[in-house]
């Protein structure tokens, strides 16, 4: 079954959404000269983003129900390049910052509501592997769009990044008016009704997974040069080449695991969980050891978010008669997951187990994502087995 063509101008969208929050983390010392401040204060850049993205999607989300789909979308994509444009040409930091914040409520916005658009355009049966390549938007910002936004910022200035992202999603508006159904409402949806959708105890397993597989990857994948240059002695030139591998390996991971959830949810994402916990191990083992470590690393890529389009697939199935704040959900416990997860791997780095420190973080992440994910395995298994026991009572009574 072909994809939706709505499918790939919003990845077009999460490639643009996944650079703007990962490329300012190359362009820091030019915007801590830009400004007069020290990198460590730059890096407020990065935080106040990831709080405007848990706060996003599901504020937004409440916010518009009774508005067309593609009316938010290109609100967003419209939002998204005026915060660019302002944090661009502001001459104050405190202002960058509002800019940032603003930008990061867009882009969370233009997430959940892809998504939710994405899975309805696909239909139940390829949900999960159009939610792949809509994700994976994202994951190829990380090989491409970063990479080259921070070099882009070395050679023209970090402004023109900025620009850049502006100007691109203003483009991408016109695919989203075309291809995006303005019949794609939830007119009669409640706010009641969004909030019972948040009753579901398997909703709040699937999110509680969310957050420590995306904590536990990064929190290795975050403070992976350390690691790389103190433990391996590999040469700082080598993190890149690392972190494209990395990159590399999620967008195929995505679409992989898109795909594999659409047939087995629950035992592909218990696999994908399994194995990113191995892998996490495994680059503690041979951290020392060069060429092994880089294979763990790049298995971990492979692995470590292929479970996202098919827990995402998951929280909309759960949410029942809910699907817009129960899909926007995901989104926002990703972002509280990272949030958490690299500011206990910071802290664990000036402790004692100096670059092994975010490592262990994330093993024990990984390691407690399979508990609410075998949990909720359990459950629907258990629920079947009870429905199919009661239509063989039936049948067995009604001969």
């Amino acid at each position: 079954m072909a994809l939706p063509r709505l499918t790939f101008p919003l990845t077009a969208g999460t490639f643009l959404m996944g650079t703007t929050e990962f490329v300012v983390a190359g362009l820091l010392p030019d915007l801590a000269r830009t400004f007069g401040t020290s990198v460590g204060h730059a890096g407020l850049a990065i935080t106040v983003f990831a709080i405007g993205m848990v706060v996003g999607p599901p504020v937004i989300t409440l916010a518009t129900l009774r508005v067309s789909r593609r009316a938010v979308l290109i609100a967003a994509l419209l939002t998204f390049a005026a915060g660019q444009i302002l944090a661009a040409t502001v001459p104050v930091f405190a202002v960058f910052l509002v800019a940032r914040f603003v930008t990061a409520l867009a882009t969370g916005a233009f997430w959940a509501i892809a998504s939710v658009v994405a899975a309805k355009a696909a239909g139940p049966t390829a949900a999960a592997r159009t939610l792949g390549v809509v994700i994976g938007g994202g994951n190829i910002a990380n090989v491409l769009g970063v990479p080259l936004g921070a070099l882009a910022g070395l050679l023209v200035g970090w402004q023109a990044v900025f620009w850049a992202l502006a100007f691109l999603a203003l483009l991408l508006v016109i695919p989203i008016c075309q291809l995006v159904e303005p019949s794609a409402e939830t007119t009669r949806v409640s706010l009641r009704a969004e909030f019972r959708g948040l009753r579901s105890g398997q909703l709040w397993l699937v999110l509680a997974t969310t957050a420590c597989i995306t904590g536990g990857v990064l929190s290795s994948y975050g403070y992976i040069s350390p690691l790389l240059t103190d433990r391996a002695d590999l040469p700082e030139t080598a993190v890149p080449i690392a972190l494209v591998v990395f990159g590399a390996g999620s967008v195929i991971g995505s679409i992989l695991g898109g795909r594999a959830g659409d047939r087995r949810p629950y035992g592909a994402a218990l696999s994908f969980g399994a194995i990113t916990l191995v892998a996490t191990i495994a680059i503690a083992v041979t951290s020392t050891k060069p060429t092994l470590v880089l294979i763990s690393f790049g298995v971990l890529g492979l692995v470590g978010f292929s479970a996202n389009p098919i827990l995402i697939a998951l929280a909309t199935k759960v949410g029942g008669d809910a699907p817009n704040l129960t899909t926007a959900m995901p989104t926002s416990t990703f972002n509280l997951g990272t949030a958490i997860g690299t500011g206990i791997a910071a802290a664990a780095l000036q402790g004692p187990l100096g670059p092994l420190g975010p490592v262990t973080v994330g093993i024990v992440s990984a390691a407690l994502m399979l508990v609410p994910l075998s949990i909720l395995a359990l459950h629907v298994r258990a629920t079947a087995a009870s429905e199919d026991a009661s239509l063989i009572s039936f049948g067995s009574g009604s001969r």
